[in-house]
């Protein structure tokens, strides 16, 4: 194989591969293992990763998080007929595949607050990606204001596309956690971009960014936690245009980072511009009720000059395991879930402020997701707390680098902290009384 491909050795082969990132000495395996044997000492490997997470209590969040992902949402999701679907063309032997999408679309309307929604992008930051090339295409135009409160990793995903799109990116910043929209000109924006909540938890009125972006021509694009519409106002009732957000919270275990679903939803004027997959109903020649994908013939596929994307498909997996874990809480037990970690990030809030040294980076209204200022380095300290069993949260300098127009000043001591549903008050009151003798 080395002589055919013109190499000398298996170091060169591998020599693309970063050198911090490869093995330095050998496995270290007895000659001659069996096949059992070797995947035994391989099987030990894995459990220095999985019993990491299994033996930490998890406050980390930032765009995922650790959420309970029902017994019954594990089984279904998992059945043959989801996991080896193929892409639903055929509609007549694809009818399943297509309606657990149609569910998932109508599911992701009623959590937007918006009448149209597709069947699933990538994940939440290219669907930004997606809502701001929409905005332009919709208003001919290239500026587009985005929120420092939008996720870092959204926005730096944003600015690597604008090189090729021509996008002219403004980061406004925050003021005490908010948005200081205030400190802008919309007048020739395609889009004003916003984070409902922000990624450090707080909720901003959203009808500024809404009256700037009418008062200039621009859509307003929400970038929103579906956990929130259990308890809050949908992007929809803000006035949003389009809708992004990121699907993990709904039923998609944290996984190690992905694969994860963007979320996406628009008004009607919008749907001829809408991204990727769409599931509709119809009749079929025997006047029962079928599904079929729609819109096919759009510029995506045959006219890409014209078109604003180019991405025809969905995470069909994820989606419908979206669609099962939607179902099984319903209403109710949907909002039950927004309520329980909301409840619980604020008592935990409130009981870490009053540890020494440690203050609150905004006095605004938070979610289930706050962020505190430290008496020393952040990501220190949560080091510390790993070796305590506990994940403590994310570094907003390892998010957003060592500078961001989110927050004034130094962020080196910035934590950012999340509290889902699985958290007990004892895990809670654990937290504060670690992180206690760890600053102490």
């Amino acid at each position: 194989m080395l002589s055919f491909l013109g190499m000398n050795s298996l170091d060169q082969l591998f020599s693309h591969i970063p050198a911090s990132i490869r093995l330095s000495q050998g496995l270290n395996l007895e000659p001659g293992m069996s096949e059992p044997d070797v995947a035994a000492v391989f099987s030990n490997y894995t459990t220095a990763n999985a019993g990491q997470m299994s033996h930490l209590t998890c406050y980390a969040g930032a765009g995922a998080y650790d959420h309970e992902v029902p017994a019954v949402v594990k089984m279904l999701g998992s059945r043959s007929e989801f996991v080896t679907a193929y892409t639903p063309y055929q509609p007549e032997v694809a009818q399943g595949v297509l309606q657990a999408i149609f569910e998932f679309q109508t599911m992701i309307s009623r959590l937007s607050g918006l009448p149209v929604a597709n069947a699933s992008l990538y994940d939440g930051a290219t669907a930004l990606v997606e809502g701001v090339n929409m905005a332009s295409g919709a208003t001919n135009r290239q500026r587009l204001l985005i929120s420092s409160g939008v996720h870092p990793h959204w926005r730096a995903v944003v600015k690597t596309f604008a090189k090729g799109t021509g996008h002219v990116v403004v980061e406004v910043p925050l003021k005490n956690g908010v948005t200081d929209w205030g400190s802008v000109d919309a007048s020739d924006a395609a889009a004003v971009v916003a984070a409902y909540p922000n990624y450090l938890g707080v909720l901003e009125d959203m009808s500024i960014a809404k009256s700037l972006a009418t008062s200039s021509g621009a859509l307003l694009v929400v970038c929103g936690d579906p956990l929130a519409a259990g308890v809050l106002k949908t992007a929809g009732d803000w006035g949003a245009d389009v809708f992004v957000g990121e699907g993990q919270p709904l039923g998609t275990a944290l996984s190690f980072g992905g694969p994860y679903l963007g979320l996406f939803a628009c008004t009607h004027d919008q749907i001829r511009r809408l991204p990727g997959r769409i599931v509709g109903e119809t009749v079929d020649s025997n006047d029962r009720r079928a599904f079929v994908t729609t819109l096919r013939a759009r510029e995506q596929d045959i006219r890409r000059e014209k078109a604003t994307s180019n991405v025809c498909t969905n995470q069909t997996l994820m989606a419908v395991t979206a669609a099962i874990q939607l179902g099984w809480l319903g209403t109710r037990g949907y909002a039950e879930v927004a309520t329980r970690c909301a409840q619980g990030a604020h008592y935990l809030h409130d009981y870490l402020i009053q540890v020494s040294g440690v203050t609150p980076v905004s006095t605004n209204p938070f979610f289930r997701e706050f962020a505190v200022r430290l008496p020393r380095n952040a990501s220190g300290v949560l080091d510390d707390l790993v070796g305590e069993g506990i994940l403590g949260g994310l570094s907003v300098e390892s998010l957003a680098g060592d500078s961001d127009p989110s927050i004034e000043g130094d962020i080196s001591d910035v934590a950012l902290i999340a509290v889902t549903e699985r958290r007990t008050r004892e895990e809670l009151n654990h937290y504060v009384d670690v992180l206690a003798k760890v600053l102490s």
